[in-house]
């Protein structure tokens, strides 16, 4: 299968929406392989509104095959024209009671492993054990981001809104003028299919109204090394999954 359309939707608009990724039965394996994973350090979060798992991989090795399956090397392979690398996975479950929403905002960070004074590396954060940098804007241009989906998700329970084209403008101030909702589009996405966004799109989620589960694997994808001594938090080659 091609994804040569997801390729040029994404490089124009920002944004595509592909079905079919993995199976029902390949979904519910990721499932329990979470389920039955230690929940417990710093990089698990569970409140009544959010349960998340950050270093998803280093957490949970075992995803490794059920995630990198033929579809997502080929989706992968097709999207890109150099080495790609994963340098985040994170899961998010937003479950059915929680109720809040996220504005509109472009990701501008990256996680690496340590704090270091370098030039156009700016905005630093440390969280839940993390460094988080705002890098150079040619890294965040060349991002790549696919949301796995393992439910249905609707815009009655938390589908991204994104503003097509918006990445194309750069970043965006906040409070900034350059862009307005008309053109807002509303990426659902079937069980087993998956988003695929690039970070400076803007992007914001409303509030879950169907009591319906959002459960979501978050995976960037990158093709720059970072200016030494600064590594990314994450780095993983990507390996073809069982065939």
């Amino acid at each position: 299968m091609s994804y040569t359309k997801n390729k040029i939707e994404l490089e124009e608009n920002g944004h595509s929406v592909l079905a079919q990724l993995y199976t029902d039965k390949e979904v519910n394996q990721i499932l329990a392989c979470i389920e039955d994973a230690e929940q417990d350090g710093d990089s698990f979060r569970k409140t009544k509104d959010l349960y998340a798992i950050r270093q998803l991989i280093k957490n949970v090795p075992e995803l490794t095959n059920l995630l990198f399956n033929e579809k997502l090397t080929n989706l992968i392979s097709d999207l890109t024209n150099s080495e790609y690398f994963l340098t985040k996975a994170i899961y998010f479950d937003k479950p059915s009671e929680s109720n809040w929403f996220v504005a509109y905002h472009q990701d501008l960070s990256i996680s690496v492993n340590q704090k270091v004074d370098l030039e156009n590396y700016t905005n630093w954060t440390f969280k839940k054990g993390q460094y988080g940098v705002q890098p150079p804007i040619e890294i965040l241009k060349d991002m790549i981001t696919i949301r796995i989906h393992l439910d249905n998700t609707s815009k009655e329970n938390g589908a991204l809104k994104v503003i097509p084209k918006s990445h194309l403008k750069g970043i965006i101030r906040a409070d900034s003028k350059d862009w307005n909702t008309e053109s807002e589009f509303i990426c659902e996405v079937e069980k087993g299919g998956a988003m695929l966004m690039k970070p400076l799109t803007l992007h914001a989620s409303n509030r879950t109204t169907n009591g319906k589960k959002r459960r979501v694997i978050h995976l960037e994808f990158n093709k720059h090394h970072l200016s030494k001594p600064l590594t990314w938090l994450e780095y993983y080659e990507i390996k073809a999954g069982p065939q």
